[in-house]
């Protein structure tokens, strides 16, 4: 259950960040994998700020800024 959950949220986050960088989504195996790697960068830039996330909602916010901060930082390298 626990993967479900991971793959929702997942999905979820990278649909929201694929919203917030560039105004539309990215497909379902997109946004999977822009949500999931989103939220490993997420959890590793709040740890370093020593910042945590509880609960579903905070889960949520962490992964979609992990999200939105990978979207950008592709977005800059395709750029140079």
């Amino acid at each position: 259950m626990q993967y479900l959950w991971f793959l929702l949220i997942g999905a979820t986050t990278g649909w929201l960040a694929g919203q917030i960088m560039k105004g539309r989504g990215l497909g379902l195996i997109g946004n999977l994998v822009v949500g999931v790697v989103g939220s490993v960068l997420g959890g590793f830039v709040f740890s370093f700020l020593g910042l945590s996330a509880h609960g579903w909602i905070g889960t949520l916010l962490m992964a979609t800024a992990g999200a939105v901060l990978l979207l950008f930082l592709v977005g800059f390298l395709k750029k140079l």
